[in-house]
């Protein structure tokens, strides 16, 4: 069968068939209405490109290319019409055939072929720095001062397993997925107690659509707590619409924001989705962990004293987490999905933060978050290479490529949170 792209927009699970699902790679045409519910990466993050063409996030997400091909053949129902274009008209011809090229130059390079041995250093320095935290308590007691320290180096555990973590949620480190499914799970669920599977389902839909409102859920702070973006709060200063004061969010950012995300809403909500969805793999690498901690810290601190070191750790967690993932996008533009090109979608909603020892430690190397997001499999110290590349694609097509210093682009969450408030408050006494 042969369709055009006005069938298939039609087939995005809205609308007049509100069941159909369809999506196109490499100009064939997939029904995935059914399969959305079984996709082994979950159900939103598919649907996401449904009556859209898939083919540049289907090559960024999977390793394995061959092999999905082979289960998705009876998923497919037809290809594209000769006359119609390889990808949506709206979309920039140039730029899509220009990435494309990048991205093959970026594959004869070798640089989505992964340095074991740097990856292991990154594991053998959280492992040294989690036994060092319980060696000082052990040593020193458990007085104030060895308390801290050992709050901090556990802290600094907690952020660097996170970026580890990150690595291989996103296949970065192994040639085979279950490889980095099975390494994943020890190191999120054993050294964080979080579920692999909760990371999956949310973080792979921000990278489908990051800063798209109702498809990347890093934005669904908007609008219960925060207005975000130029446009989105807008709107909802025309509506009315007034769930917080976000005129002053810039400053209850700093009480319900950095400090308060892990500790008081990941801490339970992990533990809710893992027994809601059966993730009982995932519940048993989870409750590890905590087994783990309080049968090291018990004997020294207490109950009382382990509740709060744990509570400390998590607060250094979630202030860490929190800057370093939010510097990259809430600066950026927020709207609804527009169904621009790959490459334009995370540039419009990604920045950089300059390169140096620190801020590549310091950020797991999401300081080139825009690199990250164009090649999500790619390992992370590969990032500064291919950045050249990028650039010169973004001059060439007049797009601007942004870095900043650190301490700017964390100022720079504030000021945005600040400029979105302001236009909220405008429009809703004024429009």
């Amino acid at each position: 069968r042969r369709f055009t792209w006005e069938e298939i927009g039609q087939r995005s699970g809205r609308g007049p068939a509100p069941q159909e699902r369809w999506l196109v790679i490499d100009r064939k045409v997939y029904d995935i209405s059914r399969f959305c519910r079984r996709h082994p990466g979950g159900s939103r993050v598919i649907s996401h490109y449904a009556g859209q063409d898939a083919t540049d996030p289907f090559i960024a997400f999977h390793l394995d290319k061959a092999l999905v091909r082979k289960y998705m053949s009876p998923l497919l129902i037809g290809e594209l019409a000769p006359d119609q274009p390889s990808f949506e008209p709206s979309k920039n011809k140039k730029l899509v055939e220009d990435f494309r090229e990048l991205r093959a130059t970026v594959e004869r390079m070798g640089l989505l072929q992964p340095n074991h041995a740097f990856f292991f250093l990154c594991l053998c320095h959280i492992l040294v720095m989690d036994v060092a935290a319980w060696l000082i308590i052990w040593y020193f007691g458990a007085s104030l001062v060895p308390f801290l320290f050992s709050a901090v180096l556990l802290g600094t555990v907690q952020a660097q397993a996170g970026w580890l973590q990150h690595d291989f949620g996103h296949l970065s480190v192994f040639s085979k997925s279950r490889w980095n499914h099975w390494v994943h799970k020890f190191v999120i669920g054993h050294l964080k107690g979080a579920p692999a599977s909760w990371w999956n389902h949310l973080h792979f839909q921000h990278h489908a659509k990051p800063n798209c409102f109702r498809k990347d859920p890093d934005v669904n702070m908007h609008p219960l707590f925060f207005a975000l973006g130029k446009t989105l709060s807008v709107e909802l200063g025309v509506q009315k619409k007034k769930f917080m004061p976000y005129n002053h969010q810039h400053k209850y950012f700093f009480i319900i924001g950095p400090p308060a995300l892990v500790p008081l809403y990941f801490q339970w909500y992990i533990f809710y989705f893992a027994v809601q969805r059966k993730q009982w793999v995932d519940l048993a690498w989870m409750m590890s962990f905590y087994i783990r901690f309080f049968l090291t810290y018990l004997p020294f601190l207490g109950v009382k004293g382990t509740l709060g070191l744990h509570l400390l750790v998590r607060f250094i967690e979630s202030n860490w987490f929190v800057w370093v993932t939010q510097m990259n996008h809430i600066p950026m533009h927020i709207d609804y999905d527009k169904n621009v090109d790959w490459f334009s979608t995370q540039l419009q909603a990604t920045c950089n933060v300059h390169q140096s020892l620190f801020n590549d430690w310091f950020s797991g190397h999401l300081n080139f978050q825009i690199e990250h997001h164009l090649f999500p499999t790619m390992p992370r110290h590969n990032y500064w290479k291919v950045a050249p590349l990028v650039k010169s694609l973004c001059a060439k097509h007049g797009l601007e490529y942004q870095c900043k210093p650190l301490l700017r682009a964390f100022a720079d969450i504030v000021h945005s949170l600040k400029d979105s408030g302001e236009l909220w408050l405008d429009a809703y006494l004024h429009k």
